[in-house]
């Protein structure tokens, strides 16, 4: 990890200059592919959808889904379900990824490549298309092609024993939430759109790769707030300006609002948060 940068943006194909549509929103008018699960992925389909990305989560009925994050996570988003073993299936999301401008996916290393959604197949079958990968040990070394989720990651690059030593514990001790996660899907937003803008000025296509162990490994690097485990956790009255309530496919839904705060275009989401399959597999009209 030490060798390897935050995240990586590198052009992977040619294409014109695609100047960003007009509308009254950052991301108003881009179609994002959404092919993510779980926390990381998921939070970069939300982050665009906050800034006004039509974002189409694509998951399938055979594959696990936590509902908890499921509830929080496709906030903003459309919800349509694809299978990709499925000949006909392949061909509705080569179709999908036709008109798209962001592709995010976040299936170990290969997985949705061995199906011709690689980042190279998707730069053939939509030029100019950005690609944004996420795999949990980074994408060199004998751990690159591994599975692997943030509490994996956080056993594996010790930070679950400095949180054990900080806290005077002697048993491995995980961190207070999914901090490499959620982390990550931050910087696979950022990544999409500086690529977004790369497209808009030189053309081409574009990849940006991201990894748990990558986050990790900078957030270890930042350092620890001495003291910091003897913080009270916030209560719930502590954090009700941060929150905001609305309808959704689950019921009345309170959660926290985008942390995003800009003058002009502030960051919300317009669709409500609804369950795995909700919409058809198209973009909206």
């Amino acid at each position: 990890m030490a060798r390897q940068p935050v995240f990586s943006i590198d052009k992977i194909g040619e294409a014109p200059p695609q100047p960003l549509p007009a509308g009254d929103r950052p991301l108003a008018g881009v179609k994002v592919l959404d092919f993510t699960r779980v926390i990381a992925g998921p939070v970069c389909g939300r982050t665009l959808a906050a800034h006004g990305a039509d974002v189409l989560n694509i998951s399938a009925a055979h594959l696990p889904q936590m509902e908890a994050l499921v509830i929080d996570t496709n906030r903003g988003k459309l919800s349509a379900q694809i299978d990709l073993r499925e000949a006909a299936d392949r061909d509705r999301l080569a179709g999908l990824l036709r008109d798209a401008d962001i592709f995010i996916q976040g299936y170990r290393p290969g997985a949705i490549a061995q199906y011709g959604f690689g980042a190279a197949d998707a730069a053939r079958i939509r030029p100019g298309i950005v690609c944004v990968s996420l795999c949990a040990y980074g994408y060199e070394g004998p751990w690159a092609n591994r599975r692997g989720f943030d509490s994996l990651v956080q056993n594996a690059n010790g930070m679950n024993v400095a949180e054990a030593e900080a806290g005077g514990d002697d048993t491995p001790k995980p961190l207070p939430c999914q901090a490499l996660d959620h982390a990550t899907g931050y910087l696979m937003a950022f990544g999409a759109i500086t690529a977004l803008k790369r497209r808009a000025t030189d053309g081409g296509s574009w990849h940006v790769c991201c990894s748990l162990a990558q986050s990790g490994h900078w957030l270890r690097n930042l350092g620890r707030v001495e003291g910091g485990l003897g913080a009270p956790d916030p209560r719930f009255d502590d954090v009700r300006d941060r929150l905001e309530e609305g309808p959704s496919g689950f019921g009345r839904l309170t959660s926290v609002r985008h942390s995003a705060e800009l003058s002009e275009t502030p960051a919300r989401w317009v669709r409500p948060s609804m369950p795995p399959g909700s919409h058809a597999a198209e973009w909206p009209k």
